[in-house]
């Protein structure tokens, strides 16, 4: 059971409300769930070809971000799949508190240490944490058959300082899966993903990118599309990225099976508010490994 105490030191019983600037000390324990063999490793009956489409920041009104890379690619899971993931998703769910039924639980904001705090006026939404990496493999082929992103990100060089470069390769998408839920009136204020990093076995693992699979369709994506989706009412929710001064923006809207992959570094963004309905997304990060200076 996950440990709580207050911003005052008072410790918070696990069915009371967390109210903001409560610390709390998270585990990510889960249960086990089957995972069928024909999930994302088969074509399903509502498949749809693979699409992808580069952010060409120079056409867009953020023309700084020219050197920074983001690219969304459709239809990676079909409407199915993605109800079948935010189904399994809630079944992994330990422990359901004393009521025995709860599954979603509040985003918390990382403070360091081991703690995470609750900031309902920074990041306000829902979350479940589940790791499987069986589940990242297959999702990373199916973005694989994209055209030209397996070659992207198979490897960046990277310096720091005044050190020597570094070439870092392609290892793997992380097997941790934040499963996110906004409501409306929730959102997730301006920011920059950080990288997450750990070592294993002698080897030294970092992230670079962050990967939004997007796990429900909003009404500005199905009005775009002319293909008789199903009425949806999720009215907001964008991931928006934001000019320095937040003057200027770039939306991606949530669209079922959609992926938004983009470097953590220098791209300032946000979620934004849900005016209407429910947003499920789910979050993860590529890892890299650290090669030797002679590759």
């Amino acid at each position: 059971m996950p440990s709580h105490r207050s911003s005052s030191g008072k410790r918070v019983e696990e069915e009371q409300e967390l109210e903001d600037g409560d610390f709390v000390k998270t585990s990510y324990e889960s249960r086990p769930v089957p995972i069928p063999d024909d999930f994302l490793t088969k074509e399903p009956h509502d498949a749809r070809p693979i699409t992808v489409q580069e952010i060409d920041w120079s056409r867009t009104k953020l023309p700084e971000n020219k050197d920074r890379y983001a690219v969304v690619l459709d239809h990676v899971l079909s409407p199915s799949e993605c109800e079948t993931l935010l189904r399994m998703a809630e079944e992994s769910v330990a422990d359901r508190g004393k009521s025995g039924t709860r599954t979603w639980r509040p985003a918390l904001v990382n403070v360091g240490g081991g703690w995470e705090a609750l900031d309902k006026e920074y990041r306000n939404s829902d979350r479940i944490i589940w790791d499987n990496q069986a589940i990242m493999d297959r999702l990373w082929e199916r973005c694989a058959r994209a055209d030209g992103i397996r070659e992207k990100l198979a490897a960046l060089t990277i310096q720091r300082g005044r050190g020597e470069p570094r070439r870092w390769e392609f290892s793997r998408f992380n097997q941790r899966m934040r499963f996110l839920k906004y409501t409306g009136g929730q959102f997730f204020r301006p920011h920059c993903d950080g990288p997450y990093a750990e070592e294993k076995d002698g080897k030294y693992y970092e992230t670079y990118y962050t990967v939004h699979l997007y796990l429900n369709d909003s009404v500005a994506e199905v009005e775009n599309d002319a293909s008789g989706q199903p009425e949806v009412d999720l009215v907001g929710g964008a991931t928006s990225f934001l000019s320095a001064d937040s003057e200027r923006k770039v939306d991606v809207n949530p669209r079922a099976g959609r992926v938004l992959i983009f470097q953590h570094k220098g791209l300032y963004h946000s979620g934004d508010d849900v005016v209407q309905g429910t947003k499920y997304t789910m979050r993860t990060d590529i890892m890299y490994v650290m090669k030797s200076n002679g590759g």
